[in-house]
């Protein structure tokens, strides 16, 4: 049994679980970098963040709403001032080349799983995924056991069945220009208006509260035209 630090103020999991909910953030995983062998990383204590259900507003009465790339801005503000406030260092996974290694440090929580699409998948918020920042404290500090059990193990993957046109699926998992190609289209507007239907057909996904005007957001992202 590693010997962890004392849980204090500045460096707690509970702590953060606290802060991150007042400023409509969720905690979507947690790991020692050292016993998990993660990369770039190797000591200390890591917790990724994400958007929860009360993120939608929060953001949209922000002063970064009234600009370009709003999400991504207001993630710097608000997880900086978190790293800043409890004495951590803030990581993103935006803002590269080179990109900070969030699939390996994810799929590495124990929380976070490769779906039958090749797409993650989360234990609480399904493929509704939306990591925004991680913490990364120097000292390593108790954090709740995952179970690191799959919930794809006992699903009938209705995600890979779901899209239209089968841009997700369990063969190829994403054929980009498929989706494109869909969202083009007058019966892709379902997905660009309410969020990727295969998507939001895992079981998990309605756990991450998401309103469908943040998928619209997220999609005219990925799809402007």
């Amino acid at each position: 049994m590693p010997d962890f630090a004392q849980p204090s103020s500045l460096g707690s999991y509970n702590g953060v679980l606290r802060a991150a909910e007042q400023v409509g953030l969720i905690v979507m995983g947690a790991l020692h970098p050292r016993l998990a062998d993660a990369k770039q990383l190797d000591r200390g204590t890591l917790i990724l963040l994400g958007a929860g259900a009360s993120f939608w507003p929060t953001l949209k009465s922000s002063p970064e709403w009234h600009g370009a790339d709003p999400v991504d801005r207001w993630s710097e503000r608000v997880i900086g001032d978190l790293a800043r406030d409890m004495t951590a260092v803030a990581y993103f996974p935006f803002g590269g080349p080179p990109y900070t290694p969030f699939i390996d440090w994810a799929l590495k929580s124990g929380r976070t799983f490769s779906s039958p699409v090749g797409a993650l998948v989360h234990d609480t918020v399904g493929m509704m995924i939306s990591f925004r920042g991680a913490l990364h404290f120097e000292d390593e500090f108790a954090i709740p056991e995952a179970d690191g059990v799959s919930p794809c193990l006992t699903c009938a993957a209705p995600c890979a069945q779901t899209c239209p046109v089968g841009a997700l699926n369990s063969h190829d998992f994403y054929n980009v220009d498929a989706c494109h190609g869909h969202l083009s289209t007058k019966e892709g507007q379902t997905c660009m208006t309410g969020g990727c239907l295969a998507r939001l057909s895992c079981p998990l996904s309605a756990g991450a509260g998401r309103d469908p005007e943040q998928s619209a957001h997220h999609m005219k992202a990925f799809h402007p035209s």
